[in-house]
C-alpha cells in the first residue's frame, strides 16, 4: 500500500473558492487583502478557509496580488455611438496618456442595450483580465451592476444610483454650473424666450444640465415648461428636437443645447427653417468639441475638460490599484467659451 503524502490532501485556493461560491480570483484578492472586495464575499471566503483548514504556504504569503498591466474602459453605449460622438475618444485619449506613462494598456469594452448585455462584460471584468475599470456613459434605465466585481472602479460622471454617489469613486464636471452660465448669458443678452434641448434624464449629466438651465430661468423670472425638449446628446436628436420646438413655440429666440452635437443639429434645423443665427435665434452648446469651432456660425459653448477628466479618472484608478485611499468625489470646473452663435 502506498500512503498519500499529507501535503497532497491540503485544500487549495480553488477548493476555498468553490466552497465560498466565488471565483478563484476573488478568493485570491481576499487572501492578499486586495481592496474593493465586498464585506459579504470577504466573509464567505474567510469562512470557507476556516471550515477547510486552508493555510497558505510561506512562498505564497509574500506574493503580491497578480497584475495584468491592463485596465478596461467600459463605455455604456452602442458601439456605433462610440465612433460618432467625440466625447468618448477624448476620454480614452486622457486615460491612455496616463497609462502610457506607467507602461499599462487600455482595453475597450462596450455595453450594448440588449437583454443580456451585462453578463459578458461583468464576467470579463471579474475574470482576472484587467486590474481595474473606468466606466463612462452609465444610464439609469440599464445600470451596469458592478457590486460583485472585485476590482477597483472609477466612474466618469456621478453614478446614476444616488446610493452609490457617496461610496464610489468618480470624476465629474460642474454640469449644473455650466448650464447656469450658458442660460444666464442668453438672458443677460436680452433673449426673452430661452429654450433648452435637454439630454437623457437617465444620465446624471442630462439631469444636472437641465437643473442648471431651470435654476437660471427661475432666477430670471422666465421659467416656462413649454420651452423644454429632449434629445439623446446626438446630432440627429438635436435637429428633430429643434423642429418640434419651432412648431410648438415659433417665438423662441435662444436655445441652450445640453451637448455640442445637439447644438449642431439645432443649427441645421434653424437654417432649414430660415432662422438666422444669432440674429433670430442664439444657440449655445455644451462640451467645446473641436466641431464647435467649425460650425456656421462658430458655436458658443460650455467647455468641459474631457481629456483631463479621463486622465484624472485613470490617475485615481491607478492609486486604488496600488492600495492608496481613493478620492471619492472630484468635480472639475466648466467655463463659457464665447463665439459667434450667441
Amino acid at each position: 500500500m502506498v500512503s498519500a503524502d499529507s501535503s497532497d490532501l491540503r485544500p487549495t485556493l480553488a477548493d476555498v473558492a468553490r466552497a465560498a461560491g466565488v471565483s478563484t480570483a476573488t478568493a485570491s484578492r481576499v487572501l492578499n487583502g486586495f481592496p474593493r472586495v465586498s464585506p459579504e464575499r470577504r466573509k464567505q471566503v474567510e469562512s470557507a478557509m476556516l471550515a477547510l483548514g486552508y493555510a497558505r504556504q510561506r512562498a505564497a504569503r509574500a506574493a503580491p496580488p497578480p497584475q495584468t498591466g491592463s485596465i478596461a474602459l467600459v463605455v455604456c453605449e452602442e458601439a456605433l455611438r462610440l465612433f460618432t460622438d467625440p466625447y468618448f475618444p477624448r476620454i480614452a485619449a486622457g486615460a491612455d496618456r496616463e497609462l502610457s506613462a506607467v507602461g499599462m494598456q487600455l482595453v475597450l469594452l462596450t455595453v450594448p442595450a440588449t437583454e443580456n448585455y451585462q453578463g459578458p462584460v461583468l464576467r470579463y471584468l471579474d475574470g482576472g483580465h484587467v486590474d481595474g475599470a473606468l466606466v463612462v456613459g452609465m444610464h439609469g434605465r440599464r445600470p451596469l451592476d458592478l457590486d460583485w466585481v472585485d476590482i477597483p472602479v472609477v466612474f466618469g460622471g456621478r453614478p446614476v444610483r444616488q446610493a452609490e454617489s457617496g461610496r464610489l469613486s468618480y470624476v465629474d464636471v460642474d454640469n449644473q454650473g455650466g448650464a447656469r452660465l450658458a442660460t444666464r448669458h442668453l438672458l443677460d443678452a436680452g433673449r426673452r424666450t430661452v429654450a433648452t434641448i435637454a439630454g437623457p434624464q437617465d444620465m446624471t449629466a442630462g439631469v444636472d444640465r437641465l437643473n442648471g438651465y431651470r435654476q437660471a430661468m427661475v432666477c430670471g423670472g422666465r421659467h416656462d415648461l413649454g420651452l423644454v425638449v429632449f434629445g439623446d446628446f446626438g446630432q440627429a436628436s438635436g435637429e428633430h428636437a429643434t423642429a418640434r420646438l419651432l412648431d410648438r413655440r415659433p417665438d423662441v429666440d435662444a436655445i441652450f443645447a445640453a451637448s455640442d452635437m445637439m447644438a449642431v443639429g439645432a443649427l441645421r434645423a434653424l437654417r432649414r427653417a430660415g432662422r438666422d443665427v444669432p440674429g433670430d435665434v442664439a444657440v449655445i452648446g455644451f462640451d467645446d468639441l473641436p466641431i464647435s469651432r467649425r460650425t456656421d456660425p462658430p458655436l458658443t459653448t460650455v467647455r468641459q475638460p474631457v481629456e483631463e477628466m479621463g486622465a484624472r479618472m485613470t490617475g485615481e484608478l491607478l492609486a486604488m490599484i496600488a492600495g492608496a485611499a481613493p478620492r471619492q468625489r472630484t468635480v472639475l470646473d466648466t467655463r463659457l467659451v464665447l463665439r459667434e452663435s450667441a
